[in-house]
């Protein structure tokens, strides 16, 4: 990919010096053409500097990252957030399917969204709204991006029958009896999932409680699920399966 131009947009001097510091510390490919310390400048900056990436705060003195986003309307580049720790936010994050550091800036962490940035096009106006959505609560997480090799679908939780590990990959089930592969991992997905009645009964499958049909205790005990699929519960998980149960 060559050189990549970069802005860093952040209310606080400090952590706009470090950053600047830690990339040409450890990531050579990125070029910071501009900095900024808030909303209104920032686009500003953005618009002029016309970068290929913009490491964007999101809680700033004169307003969010989202303020800037629609100032600036189109989103015209990749944009890496930069955040607090807030569990909430973390978690919307990843329901979004969007690039972010959390402060203070690991460098390990920093050079590994950079690789990402030079493999990946820009961030996915759907993403981007689902993530400023859920920042916000406004959607009480009820949809997730999920991220296949060709694109990202926004998809309501509540479609989800249930997940099945294939590797470093996942495959998606959904009530209208189609699929998708999925580029994370069932763990991450667990992690993800488990406020939202899904429950892990084997190593390999997640499913959505909400769909659980039949618990068949023969030939080592498995799941029937309302779209006809059987899925396996693996010894240790038994005792979560039958107080999953005795809670419906």
């Amino acid at each position: 990919m060559g050189v990549i131009k970069a802005v860093i947009v952040d209310d606080v001097a400090r952590a706009r010096k470090t950053l600047n510091e830690d990339l040409a510390t450890y990531c050579p490919s990125i070029e910071v053409i501009a900095e900024a310390d808030g909303v209104v400048s920032g686009a500003k900056c953005i618009k002029q500097a016309k970068p290929d990436v913009v490491f964007l705060d999101i809680q700033m003195n004169d307003g969010s990252g989202f303020d800037l986003l629609e100032i600036l309307g189109e989103v015209p580049c990749k944009i890496i957030f930069t955040t607090a720790s807030d569990a909430f936010a973390i978690k919307a994050f990843k329901f979004s399917a969007i690039d972010y550091l959390l402060k203070p800036i690991d460098p390990d962490e920093l050079m590994a969204a950079v690789e990402k940035l030079e493999a990946e096009s820009n961030n996915h106006p759907q993403s981007l709204e689902l993530l400023k959505e859920s920042v916000q609560g406004t959607a009480a997480l009820k949809r997730i991006a999920l991220n296949t090799q060709e694109k990202i679908h926004i998809t309501p939780i509540a479609d989800i029958v249930r997940c099945e590990s294939n590797v470093n990959y996942t495959m998606f089930y959904f009530t209208n009896g189609k699929k998708l592969l999925v580029t994370k991992t069932l763990k991450e997905f667990d992690a993800m999932l488990n406020d939202h009645q899904f429950v892990r009964v084997h190593q390999s499958h997640l499913i959505n409680a909400a769909y659980l049909k039949e618990y068949v205790k023969i030939d080592g005990g498995y799941l029937v699920m309302s779209d006809g699929s059987e899925v396996p519960v693996s010894t240790r998980k038994r005792n979560v399966v039958m107080e999953l149960i005795g809670a419906l």
